[in-house]
């Protein structure tokens, strides 16, 4: 009796979660939808308009944070009203932190948001360490009242290793920074794939080298058809071999030599045939130039390689710096990085494509599995209990090319007085240079140094007399900024000092036309780019801004300055 044939089973349709989140997934995957989902963020949004503070929580309530806490001990006012699009008339002289979470929670209902009513002292002082650990990462929005809290908040974030962000939002300006921990490793760095392809055709593997020579060795008999459709790599390894039996045995590496390489290649193709070319021999030519690359150990993997942490790994240290440990172990043994395994597509015939795909993945297997072995041996060696896992190993092998360690660094108050000298000098290059939005940050400095000094105009004096003061104010501050190889050229120093001013004066005269007020459309601007960055940095994957990213919204431009 024949057998009966079976029904395939059905394909699983997506869940309620893989629907709601689609295009996100996309861009994260489910590994980063889990850490946004794992993440709990705190807001301290007091004493400033509030608004910036919120546009950053809808853009992290939308994609689906696991839960948030807003620390606000205002009422909301009328002003309010006319800013804050999540807050009505009927919020009127209720918490501004009940009413804002009460609207907040309903842009998605997995999400917890969690109102306190108190000012952000009255909760650093009564919260303790613990309660504070709890969090995945703050949020501070700059106040006159919270800016003098800016230092206390940044050092626990740096003593505990939580990464902090410091927002101000004011007239038609904003800045934001982000303050990471000291070594803050980023894996999934989402590389052009272009970039990302690892082919090894100057150092083939014996299986490789097999494969090429049964699919090439009879390459001038093949019909058109065949010719037509050999994977260009084959073609590329079996002319590299030709190449260099008539070059000393040295493959072309240098751009003249690769000129030349692709005008061997380009010369084998056969012009007879119907198409009056081959596509194959096209892809073949064009993947010369990116594709004939000695190895090197890219700047990223070997800043991470020089530190000590990876040089000698402890029963403590974290999982990367393991890995990290085991790569360079096999970067020094081989001379190369594990094979990621991906192949580019290119016209073949599918058996053969097929094949060549399972040749590189089956490399990339063992090379995992050697690396893996390393990290259980070290495991062993340094008794630890809880294994790193598998996919973790085999995530940092697919990228190990792009990794990036961003050296995190605390930020201090913004206050040019504490300015260090190696920081001075990056700031006083941007300072002088017309085409920067540094001044806008200078004007952010000095802005918070007057709400912080107790000598700054008092309100008796008339606006002549305000603007004077505060003018002596900022050219002190900005000369304080100078590192002492500019100050020491003295003339030239004067007039940059001057040049300086009429850039910056622009922007304080904003601040005092603001006097503390933000615009929605700027705020709602400024929120969206932040939370962009938290997501970065609760996932774990892209590489977020290091440190500091000021806007203009008077000519819409944005700039990015490590400070």
């Amino acid at each position: 009796m024949a057998a009966r044939p079976t029904t395939p089973p059905p394909l699983q349709a997506p869940t309620a979660k893989e629907k709601k989140y689609d295009r996100q997934l996309r861009l994260w995957a489910a590994s980063g939808q889990q850490a946004l989902e794992d993440a709990r963020v705190l807001l301290f949004n007091g004493g400033s308009p509030g608004v910036v503070g919120v546009e950053i929580l809808k853009n992290l309530i939308l994609p689906g944070i696991g839960s948030y806490t807003i620390v606000d001990d205002n009422i909301v006012a009328e002003n309010d009203l006319g800013i804050n699009f999540f807050l009505t008339d009927d919020s009127l002289g209720k918490s501004r932190a009940h009413e804002t979470c009460k609207y907040l929670n309903e842009l998605n209902p997995d999400v917890k948001g969690c109102p306190v009513e108190k000012s952000l002292h009255q909760f650093l002082v009564k919260s303790d360490s613990e309660v504070l650990n709890q969090y995945s990462l703050i949020i501070l929005i700059a106040s006159k009242q919270n800016t003098m809290l800016h230092e206390s908040v940044s050092k626990f974030c740096a003593t505990k290793a939580l990464p902090f962000i410091y927002v101000h939002s004011l007239g038609l300006f904003s800045h934001f920074s982000l303050q990471l921990p000291d070594a803050f490793p980023i894996i999934d760095t989402h590389p052009d794939p272009i970039s990302a392809q690892d082919l090894r055709l100057l150092e083939p593997w014996p299986e490789l080298k097999a494969f090429t020579q049964s699919k090439t060795e009879k390459l001038d008999t093949l019909s058109d058809h065949d010719h037509g459709h050999v994977p260009y790599l084959l073609l590329l390894l079996r002319f590299l071999d030709e190449w260099r039996e008539s070059h000393a045995g040295k493959s072309p590496t240098q751009y003249k030599e690769k000129k030349e390489f692709k005008s061997f290649v380009e010369s084998k193709a056969r012009t007879s045939n119907s198409e009056g070319g081959e596509e194959n021999f096209d892809e073949a030519a064009g993947a010369v130039l990116k594709s004939l690359n000695i190895p090197s150990l890219p700047s990223g993997l070997r800043q991470i390689f020089d530190e000590a942490t990876c040089k000698e790994p402890r029963k403590d240290t974290a999982n990367f710096w393991l890995v990290a440990n085991a790569i360079q172990k096999f970067h020094n043994a081989y001379g190369y990085l594990p094979l990621p395994g991906a192949l580019p597509d290119m016209k073949a015939q599918s058996k053969d494509y097929i094949q060549l795909q399972n040749i590189y993945k089956a490399k990339a297997r063992r090379d995992v599995d050697e690396i893996t072995k390393s990290v259980r041996s070290m495991e062993v060696d340094l008794q630890r209990q809880t294994p790193v896992e598998g996919k973790e190993i085999e995530a940092f092998c697919k990228g190990a090319a792009f990794v990036k360690l961003i050296k995190g660094q605390q930020l201090l108050p913004d206050n040019t007085r504490l300015v260090p000298e190696a920081r001075k000098t990056s700031l006083w290059s941007s300072l002088i240079d017309e085409e920067s939005l540094m001044p806008i940050y200078m004007a952010y400095l000095i802005y918070d140094d007057e709400v912080q000094d107790e000598s700054r105009p008092p309100d008796h004096l008339d606006q002549e007399d305000i603007a004077e003061k505060r003018k002596f104010h900022a050219r002190t501050l900005i000369r304080l900024s100078a590192p002492m190889s500019a100050i020491q050229e003295v003339d030239s120093f004067d007039e940059s000092v001057d040049q300086i001013m009429t850039r910056v004066w622009p922007i304080l005269e904003e601040f005092s036309r603001a006097d503390g007020a933000e615009l929605h459309n700027i705020s709602a601007l400024t929120g969206g780019m932040v939370a962009q960055e938290v997501i970065k940095v609760l996932t774990k994957q892209y590489i977020p801004i290091d440190n500091t990213c000021v806007f203009d919204g008077i000519t819409s431009k944005s700039a990015v300055f490590r400070v």
